[in-house]
């Protein structure tokens, strides 16, 4: 496995870095601060970290992961990415985003917003339905896929090569993954989709106030593709935020 790009240096960036270089994968980590700010990471993380540009962190290796606000994700200049396969965590929450009418229309998924962007990469949807939190409590070794105690997670993207690329990766940090199909199926592990984080907590009626810091569970590859199954759209106008 060559070095794992990171952009975005936030709460799934972070967990998503400390998996890799856990699983011996070199990190070159960024953020829209600089790598000045990145200097408390980077010593807990250890040798096989470093601190970059956002350019720098592109050009690290093939795979790539995009960790900010959806809001920001223009802001990451598409030439960079260009021929990366990029695991894109990005969730659409208009209380943050502010009102994006495609989305509310359900014209696009947010991942099909974020690849018209960078058009030249093989973006893939992946770590965008798990709590931060529940990254490193629910990652087990790569060793036994499928084991009982394997968490599965979705990924969607319009490139199969890509796909394989990316759950090779998830695998070796600790996941199983279960194929939803393309970025326009992403919606079924969406935000207000049964596939997304509740399903990962030890008490799924655990208070919005108190989510995270609950405890997760194991959740196999057969109940994850139940809960895509069962997926409903849910237009996001008509959700309470």
């Amino acid at each position: 496995m060559t070095t794992l790009g990171i952009i975005g240096s936030g709460n799934i960036g972070a967990a998503v870095a400390r998996l890799a270089v856990a699983a011996g994968i070199p990190v070159v980590v960024s953020n829209s601060r600089g790598p000045q700010s990145l200097a408390g990471l980077i010593a807990e993380l250890g040798p096989l970290a470093t601190a970059g540009t956002v350019e720098q962190a592109a050009q690290a290796g093939d795979l790539v992961l995009l960790s900010v606000p959806l809001t920001a994700h223009t802001a990451v200049p598409a030439a960079l990415l260009a021929g990366k396969t990029v695991l894109d965590t990005s969730n659409y929450y208009p209380s943050r985003d502010g009102r994006i009418a495609e989305l509310d229309d359900d014209k696009v998924t947010t991942s099909e917003l974020v690849h018209r962007h960078f058009e030249g990469a093989r973006l893939v949807k992946a770590f965008n339905s798990i709590l931060a939190h529940h990254i490193p409590q629910l990652a087990r070794p790569s060793e036994n896929p499928g084991a009982a105690d394997r968490t599965a997670l979705p990924i969607a993207g319009d490139d199969a090569g890509a796909k394989t690329d990316a759950a090779t990766l998830i695998n070796r940090l600790g996941f199983d993954t279960i194929d939803t199909g393309s970025l326009a199926q992403s919606w079924r592990f969406e935000p207000d989709a049964t596939a997304y984080t509740r399903l990962y907590l030890a008490d799924p009626s655990t208070p919005d106030t108190q989510i995270f810091t609950a405890p997760g569970r194991p959740v196999p590859a057969a109940e994850l593709r139940t809960a895509l199954q069962a997926a409903e759209r849910v237009r996001v106008a008509d959700r309470v935020i």
